[in-house]
């Protein structure tokens, strides 16, 4: 029986458009790319050019600072175009897929039979070793630091997220030899958080289940309740469909990246699963489930807290295993919206009367902000949306001003932009709150490395 943490603090926000656990397979995407920008705290250095032939699993870039970490193709074709924007910085490399896939071969490995270094050389061989993270920072993990522990966190709290349970299923097997991978690069454990109540047999872990609402499904809440992370100290943190990922690597001996994406929103007909690939063309996600309206339409790689938005010619996100469409609402005008009854508007506070109708009314959101960019309110506001024993109002000011010793007392080490959108979303003062902490992080690593 796995430990049970239950958290009060946090916000659910329920949403329309939930997937029904339905799986449907995408029409095959012509192009597909891998992003630099996926990959925080790199510095990309591609390796091939427009016109070269590239198997599924041939690095397309490195990084530059450490060039044994590298970026592979997630299909087999020819490399079309290496995208270069402002100061020649890269914003993709795409391929066109061959029709019929090649992939390179690593050989089928027994996790138990091979030592650490043979299992970490594997994996910054086959490209695996780019969704590792560490924390502090939020980064692309550093293969030269061993962590103090590893965490997973296998359910997903935010708006719409896929159900890992349902998507888990029939691929037990290689979630298991992920987590197995995983413990032999570590003195310490591998903790894996669970949602109460759905928890996943797992071998050689550590579970730890949670009760609570969002953020509770963040590696970040999880942590900083089973381990917190120190100065001085490295952890590493997995997506669980990463860590399948990694289980097939080392079960079928070739990288395979197909996934189970949600597709999610009120703007889609038909709220489904799909079978693709990372990297893969939008469109070939959304083909025939968009609703035809006369609005604008927003569609996000990922969560609304959290995600990427888009366009209808973009990609599947690396670390997404969710597209969101919502209404865009730049075409929207309420006449004394902010004095209105509100019966229909999502409200945190009594502000509206949606709040009688209580916690399982499913509600339709657009993009907008509702409101304008102002100082610092400091309300407490924060407080009531994350569950973790900072303070992350001043912690926010503190960032602003880069004042390194109050950020190291107030828990800079232990955040990540993503465990402070809630306190965004909730933000009387519209503050980028996720981009302050992001910024935050970088100016601190340059700082300190």
């Amino acid at each position: 029986m796995a430990n049970v943490i239950k958290l009060k603090k946090g916000l659910d926000i329920n949403l329309k458009g939930k997937p029904q656990q339905i799986i449907k397979d995408a029409p095959k995407s012509e192009f597909y790319a891998v992003i630099p920008d996926d990959y925080h705290g790199i510095v990309p250095k591609v390796v091939v050019k427009a016109g070269d032939k590239v198997e599924a699993g041939t690095p397309l870039m490195v990084d530059k600072n450490r060039p044994e970490v590298k970026f592979v193709s997630p299909v087999s074709g020819e490399v079309t175009a290496v995208t270069r924007g402002e100061r020649r910085k890269v914003l993709d490399i795409t391929v066109k897929a061959d029709e019929n896939q090649v992939y390179k071969d690593f050989g089928k490995q027994s996790v138990a039979s091979l030592s650490a270094q043979q299992i970490k050389e594997l994996l910054l061989e086959a490209g695996m070793f780019a969704f590792i993270k560490q924390r502090p920072y939020d980064v692309v993990a550093n293969p030269e630091v061993a962590p103090r522990d590893i965490f997973v966190s296998a359910f997903d709290s935010a708006p719409l997220a896929p159900d890992f349970n349902f998507v888990v299923s029939g691929q037990e097997s290689d979630f298991q030899t992920g987590l197995d991978a995983l413990a032999k690069l570590t003195e310490g454990k591998v903790y894996v958080g669970m949602k109460a109540g759905k928890e996943i047999p797992v071998k050689g872990v550590t579970p730890i289940s949670f009760d609570g609402p969002h953020p509770a499904g963040n590696v970040g809440v999880q942590i900083h309740h089973i381990a917190p992370v120190n100065k001085g100290e490295t952890v590493w943190t997995v997506s669980a469909f990463d860590v399948i990922v990694i289980g097939r690597l080392f079960n079928k001996g070739i990288v395979d990246f197909s996934r189970l994406v949600a597709v999610t929103g009120s703007e889609i007909e038909n709220p489904v699963y799909v079978n693709t690939v990372i990297g893969a063309k939008v469109e070939t996600l959304l083909q025939g489930n968009l609703k035809k309206s006369d609005y604008h339409q927003r569609i996000i790689s990922g969560n609304v807290l959290t995600g990427t938005h888009i366009d209808k010619e973009g990609y599947l996100r690396a670390p997404h295993s969710q597209i969101t469409v919502i209404p865009e609402g730049d075409e929207c005008h309420e006449f004394f919206g902010w004095a209105t009854p509100g019966f229909g508007k999502f409200s945190i506070s009594h502000t509206f009367f949606s709040w009688l109708a209580g916690r399982n009314k499913e509600y339709v959101m657009d993009a907008r902000l509702h409101g304008g960019r102002r100082a610092i309110i400091m309300s407490g506001e924060y407080d009531k949306v994350l569950p973790m024993d900072i303070l992350p109002e001043f912690l926010i000011k503190a960032t602003l001003a880069f004042e390194v010793d109050k950020m190291e007392n107030l828990g800079i080490y232990e955040i990540a932009p993503e465990d402070v959108a809630l306190c965004e979303f909730v933000d009387t003062s519209k503050l980028e709150v996720q981009k302050i902490i992001r910024d935050g992080l970088d100016e601190l690593m340059k700082e300190m490395m």
